[in-house]
């Protein structure tokens, strides 16, 4: 994907609170030393019967999934499916999110749902934190589709499953995963469903198809820069259960609020600084050269629109959390729609010590407003470093690039945002 070269000027983020990391995992490497894995988007699955024992389900991109404890100390690691053939695209995971009380052939299951970007499909695995194996067992139907493409060849043009979130409907108690579309606009709506031997399978009920080009308030058209032949994508996702309401950041974008069951027309809650920027692609560099602001872009947001996820209090209050990838800030937008999902703050995260660095470049974040033993009693905020330090060198001059996830105190976030 092609980069803007500068960003819109603001100094709101400079005047936003910090909180620090309370904890880390292990940094993941993007090579084949470290089995190219990149730290990408993390889920709380919590323990009701221990829920100190409480686990965080993470992507690692080809390096797979990833589960750690409450301490960020591995518990399990899957591997991404190897390809069909050599010349085929690898398994890639990229986004992670939970479904509570499946039903499944052998009973209701909590279940993680993953997007397999290198095979187009959904992977599903069952929690069971009792098992000697690891709590996370593969219960995917091996005849399950893929979700946007025809053929292998589509799939290794890698025109993939992308951006995931969960959905249960209240009124039907049936189970979904809207996915959303590498390098198209385009969202999908899977239900999750029994297949044959205990597996879970999913089958298509709509898409939809978010602009990739807009009509600015001067009467031009507008569309982000990006590498030719690509349009807009979405990845950060999440649906708020209450309302049966999605949320999906177009990382050039801004942030939609849509119908779950994608219908009904999508409403533009909060816009980039860069919306509506001009931009030329330069081949040689891979990057957009930025032409003059028109000024119609938001304040709160500078692209990637990355990491969506709930902050969910029991009276229906909340909030939406946003990852501002581009000035490395969170954005905090209130949960109710009747008042507009106005903007209410944000904050950073800063450096707890030269070990426990600060946050850069987020991709996913997850949060989980429930008591998680002594450690978080209320609750956690986990987030992806796209940064990892301290930095390691790779024998070649240069450095490996590093990834991984912090876990924040809720508690502090919430006392340093007046949320």
């Amino acid at each position: 994907m092609a980069t803007l070269l500068a960003a819109s000027p603001g100094t709101a983020a400079d005047d936003l609170p910090t909180v620090t990391a309370r904890s880390e995992t292990a940094a993941l490497y993007d090579d084949e030393p470290g089995g190219n894995s990149d730290a990408d988007d993390p889920a709380i699955w919590r323990n009701p019967a221990h829920p100190g024992r409480s686990l965080v389900v993470a992507t690692a991109k080809e390096g797979g999934l990833r589960v750690y404890d409450l301490d960020g100390r591995l518990v399990q690691s899957l591997p991404a499916p190897k390809p069909p053939a050599a010349d085929d695209a690898p398994g890639r995971f990229n986004n992670v999110d939970l479904v509570s009380g499946l039903r499944t052939p052998t009973g209701r299951a909590d279940v993680a749902v993953v997007s397999d970007r290198g095979n187009d499909r959904l992977r599903i695995y069952r929690i069971d934190p009792s098992r000697p194996g690891g709590p996370l067992t593969d219960v995917t139907d091996p005849a399950a589709a893929p979700v946007f493409s025809a053929d292998q060849a589509e799939i290794n043009d890698q025109r993939t499953a992308y951006g995931l979130a969960t959905w249960k409907d209240a009124a039907t108690g049936r189970a979904y995963a809207l996915v959303s579309r590498r390098e198209r606009t385009r969202l999908a709506l899977l239900e999750l469903v029994p297949a044959a031997g205990g597996t879970i399978g999913y089958r298509p009920v709509r898409t939809l198809d978010l602009p990739s080009s807009f009509r600015l308030p001067n009467g031009t058209s507008w569309t982000p820069c990006l590498e030719p032949g690509e349009l807009p994508q979405v990845e950060g996702m999440v649906v708020d259960p209450a309302t049966g309401t999605l949320y999906a950041g177009q990382e050039d974008v801004g942030i939609w609020r849509l119908r779950a069951d994608l219908t009904g027309k999508p409403v533009l809650v909060d816009r980039a600084k860069e919306y509506g920027v001009p931009g030329t692609y330069d081949e040689e560099s891979e990057e957009c050269a930025p032409g003059a602001d028109p000024g119609y872009g938001g304040t709160h947001l500078s692209a990637d629109v990355e990491g969506l996820t709930l902050y969910q209090e029991s009276d229906g209050d909340g909030y939406l959390l946003a990852s501002s990838q581009g000035d490395n800030t969170f954005a905090l937008y209130d949960r109710e729609v009747s008042e507009g999902n106005e903007y209410e703050g944000g904050f950073r995260i800063g450096a707890a010590s030269p070990t426990l660095d600060s946050v850069e470049e987020c991709d996913g974040a997850a949060i989980l407003n429930a008591p998680l033993g002594d450690r978080y009693p209320r609750g956690l905020l986990v987030v992806q470093d796209g940064q990892e330090t301290p930095e390691v060198p790779d024998g070649e001059g240069g450095t490996r690039t590093a990834t991984g996830f912090k876990f924040v105190d809720l508690g502090a976030v919430v006392d340093a945002t007046d949320m």
